[in-house]
């Protein structure tokens, strides 16, 4: 039985094709019947599934590409995040952002709006430039920020066809530090939030819904040199002097304490050549808009009670606003809510709602990869463009050949 990354999701798709080149994307998708894409397999739910073949992006050559005029790069969607650093660091040159994993691949990192952290960063797909995809009729389409469709296929959900490769902004190589804070309480937490997200270049804030302590703060701090200087304080916490991490004593974690390096091994929580994460694991999230943050949090601390006894913890994360029509970030600047759940599934599956009914005021939108509960009639109140992006993808494939049971539960795509 082929699973997710964590083990917590069984595919049932009858067949899983690994691709060797974009030709083989091609064939397959020629062959008939109902494909998807498959990544590295770091959903948490049956978003990428399908009735008919799954198509393994992986194995396909990354061909990156630099273009230093432009400041981009083109690269396999298949091709992991922390693979692509290297190839750029080497050549001087680097990403905005990473996600927390390394391990993630571009096409389906990008394809359903995942994101690192930073009051000023966009979420991954946001340095989209461009898309190379395989569509319904077995041939190669292309698609370029400015054009008509391009807002609705950046973040796309694989609702339109097989993504094989795409382009991405990127800038001169940079250096940067990881430095945690502890003991910063909740009331100066939610009292100073913006003054905190901002403390750096990209900040985490780890927590497990405490009554006093919001848990840990993670600044990664961008350098002009190295010995530029950081605070000893942040609001009412202080900067660990050791390299203690914030994930439970993890040894994946990228170096802590204040030690400079690249951005490559500075921006990921994880490093790319030890496993990611916790394993065995579910994961959810949802956005809100980051003026509404102190409240939304307030009423996630009132379940803590009913939440810590299947949490492992929590990631509090900032990404800036987009104009892509499916992202978390779509026209307002987000905080983002996260949990990794012990794998737990009866238990999570019921705390769901009630986190959910929790945020509703705030108009909170579900990581499309991360496990929730929201149907057609609950993403069309949060999602403004939901129908005008579906319209896209009906029109792009108009038999169904990228339809699945998820796209429709959450009205990505209409039923067949």
């Amino acid at each position: 039985m082929a699973r997710n990354w964590a083990g917590t999701y069984t595919y049932r798709a009858p067949r899983i094709a690994v691709a060797e080149s974009i030709d083989d994307v091609r064939r397959l998708v020629a062959a008939g019947g109902p494909v998807h894409a498959l990544g590295t397999r770091h959903s948490f739910t049956d978003l990428p599934d399908t009735d008919g073949t799954l198509i393994d992006v992986t194995r396909i050559d990354p061909a990156f590409r630099l273009d230093e005029d432009a400041a981009t790069v083109t690269v396999g969607a298949g091709t992991r995040y922390g693979e692509l650093a290297v190839w750029l660091e080497d050549r001087g040159w680097a990403l905005g952002n990473l996600g927390s994993l390394p391990h993630i691949n571009v096409g389906g990192a990008t394809a359903t709006g995942t994101h690192g952290s930073g009051d000023r960063n966009g979420v991954l797909s946001a340095a989209v430039r461009g898309l190379h995809y395989v569509g319904a009729d077995g041939d190669m389409h292309e698609v370029r920020r400015g054009d008509a469709d391009f807002p609705a296929l950046a973040v796309g959900l694989g609702a339109f066809g097989i993504v094989v490769s795409l382009t991405l902004d990127v800038q001169p190589t940079f250096r940067m530090r990881q430095d945690i804070y502890t003991g910063i309480s909740w009331s100066a937490a939610l009292a100073g939030y913006d003054e905190l997200t901002a403390a750096g270049y990209s900040v985490s804030l780890f927590t497990r819904w405490e009554d006093d302590s919001i848990g840990h703060a993670w600044v990664k701090t961008r350098l002009d040199a190295d010995d530029d200087p950081v605070a000893d304080t942040l609001l009412d916490g202080v900067r660990a002097v050791g390299g203690e991490s914030p994930l439970s004593g993890a040894d994946n974690v990228t170096e802590l304490a204040g030690v400079p390096g690249s951005w490559l091994a500075r921006l990921p929580h994880f490093r790319l050549d030890a496993e990611p994460s916790f394993g065995d694991e579910i994961q959810s999230e949802y956005f809100v808009d980051r003026a509404d943050a102190p409240a939304a949090l307030r009423a996630v601390r009132e379940l803590g009670d009913g939440i810590r006894p299947h949490l492992i913890v929590s990631e509090l994360r900032t990404a800036a606003a987009d104009e892509l029509w499916l992202s978390a970030a779509y026209r307002r600047d987000v905080v983002a809510i996260h949990f990794t759940w012990h794998n737990h599934p009866d238990q999570v599956a019921a705390l769901l709602p009630t986190i959910e009914a929790a945020l509703a005021p705030f108009g909170a939108r579900p990581h499309w990869g991360k496990a929730h509960r929201f149907d057609r009639a609950a993403m069309a109140r949060v999602h403004p463009r939901l129908a005008d992006a579906r319209a896209v993808y009906e029109r792009l494939d108009p038999h169904g050949r990228f339809v699945n049971d998820h796209l429709v539960r959450v009205g990505v795509r209409e039923p067949r």
